[in-house]
């Protein structure tokens, strides 16, 4: 006689792009889930965001191919520039190349664009329930459920899982307080409507400049009806943590004076009213990132340097991993444990390779040539390794099972 498994009431802190995924992730594995946001919404702050074909693949398999179509932009390419002279470095075909290779396209999105597919599709499916304007302070663990506290309501669950970014109360109930650390980089951002800027200013690229001790990305979102630029400058002064803390434009020019006419342009094109600046925290890998039916997912509980734009791909794929594992077996604890060992490798080795790019991207000894004559072949590696990765493969090949009793 088959056993018939009982419906599992997951709770989730945080309803960004981690947090909602992993909803959609555990709505097909037939469970009950409540995410409760502090925000008033589901939005963010305006900023670009790239998808690569790893990741892209888990929203493909949550049915949002068509939604993302009409929001996102695919680029043609991956270029890496010379800072001073414009020119090109290294250059990694996407588009249908991608779509060959791994079976998924690249996109560029705007985070807000990509929040709304989430959570339209999240709102629309019976087993979910998003609360707004709530904010999870702590938790109450009992054998086999854990409840929270909001708005003078109590929910229980069977599991709750902490996706509440880089500054995750459930992290800090589960595990203490650990200050995120500096990292000694401040980047900068802004987007900018495309028809500011002369026609072929940029290319539909994914571009990265190269120079000392600080790096520039640009790059077409919504259609291209908005250039996203991202740059990163090497700063000791500390600078504060805060998505949407405007930054004086003239300290940006004045950081890129000398660099290629583009990035000039681009600058001159900002709206100083719509530039942003904040310090570039971390923490190292942690040794743990579950406690019986209660378990981190994204930047809670490895947050990622924006130097491989990994960030939203590793918290996506950890949604699909874990509902994946939630759906496998019937304790919640056993679940976080096999979604940790499958995941733990793979988000180290992101964690680590971005700290280490932002190395290689500030270069200004005399080893750059040396760097940039091995960018392309080691361009093609990362790639191949980031993109080429099946999270519903892994786990339905993994041997784990359930323990006795």
């Amino acid at each position: 006689m088959v056993r018939e498994k009982m419906t599992t009431t997951v709770l989730i802190a945080g309803g960004g792009i981690g947090g909602l995924t992993a909803a959609l992730a555990l709505a097909q594995e037939h469970c009950d889930i409540h995410v409760f946001e502090q925000a008033d919404g589901f939005d963010e702050v305006g900023a670009g965001i790239q998808l690569s074909p790893n990741c892209v693949h888990v929203l493909y398999q949550l049915g949002l191919s068509q939604g993302l179509a009409k929001v996102a932009s695919e680029p043609e390419a991956l270029e890496i520039r010379h800072f001073k002279d414009g020119h090109r470095i290294a250059r990694s075909a996407l588009g249908e190349t991608a779509r060959r290779s791994f079976g998924y396209p690249y996109y560029h999105v705007h985070r807000a664009d990509l929040l709304k597919v989430l959570s339209d599709t999240a709102g629309n499916t019976h087993n979910i329930t998003l609360h707004t304007n709530t904010r999870i302070e702590g938790y109450h663990t009992y054998e086999d459920t854990v409840s929270v506290e909001v708005d003078n309501r109590t929910y229980t669950g069977n599991a709750l899982i902490g996706a509440d970014g880089i500054r995750s109360t459930i992290r800090a109930r589960l595990f203490g307080e650990e200050p995120a650390r500096y990292t000694g980089n401040v980047a900068w951002r802004a987007l900018i409507p495309a028809n500011r800027v002369p026609a072929n200013t940029i290319s539909p690229t994914a571009t990265l400049w190269w120079g000392p001790n600080r790096h520039f990305v640009h790059y077409y979102v919504r259609g291209g009806q908005l250039i996203n630029c991202v740059c990163v400058i090497e700063k000791h002064e500390q600078e504060l943590e805060s998505w949407d803390r405007r930054g004086d434009l003239h300290e940006l020019k004045t950081e890129f004076s000398g660099w290629h006419g583009t990035i000039t342009t681009l600058i001159e094109s900002i709206d100083p009213d719509t530039c942003f600046k904040w310090g570039l925290f971390d923490r190292p890998p942690m040794p743990a990132w579950s406690r019986g039916n209660i378990g981190l997912l994204g930047d809670a509980c490895h947050p990622t340097l924006p130097f491989m734009a990994q960030g939203a791909a590793m918290a996506i794929e950890d949604a699909a991993v874990l509902a994946a594992c939630i759906g496998k077996f019937d304790h919640p604890g056993t679940a976080f444990a096999e979604y940790e060992r499958l995941r733990k490798p793979r988000t180290e080795y992101v964690q680590k390779a971005s700290r280490r790019n932002a190395r290689i991207f500030h270069m200004a000894t005399p080893l750059r040539g040396i760097r940039d004559m091995l960018a392309g072949p080691a361009q093609t590696r990362v790639m191949n390794k980031l993109f080429d990765y099946d999270p519903y493969a892994l786990v339905n090949e993994s041997g784990a099972s359930e323990p006795d009793g």
